[in-house]
């Protein structure tokens, strides 16, 4: 099955996701659009050390190039669908709870909308 992935656009027309994909480096970007290719692939089958599931249906998509470390948060929608929330650029151990938080309220924004 093939999986379609959506970006997240907030109610004023900005892209968190963008966003963040603009402020990287252009190495950084290539591999997370690699990494995006990979889970358009495999998507809901795909696992660490590329994909985890942080909770409540929130996932990360897991890249690295050299030091850095980003992460790009999606959730799965109706069979082949998933969206992708926004990123970051981690700078600790685990996922901050305020990320985590962040996609749970762009879901429950773009299920609002988009859910009839």
């Amino acid at each position: 099955m093939a999986f379609e992935i959506v970006v997240y656009e907030r109610e004023n027309g900005s892209i968190p996701f963008m966003e963040f994909l603009g402020s990287l480096s252009p190495k950084m970007k290539a591999k997370i659009l690699r990494d995006l290719d990979l889970l358009e692939e495999k998507g809901n089958t795909l696992r660490e050390p590329y994909s985890k599931h942080l909770e409540d249906g929130i996932f990360e998509l897991r890249t690295k190039l050299a030091s850095d470390i980003t992460r790009s948060l999606y959730f799965f929608f109706e069979g082949n669908r998933i969206v992708i929330t926004h990123g970051f650029v981690k700078k600790q151990e685990k996922t901050p709870p305020s990320e985590i938080l962040r996609a749970k309220e762009y879901r429950a924004d773009w299920l609002r909308r988009n859910v009839k």
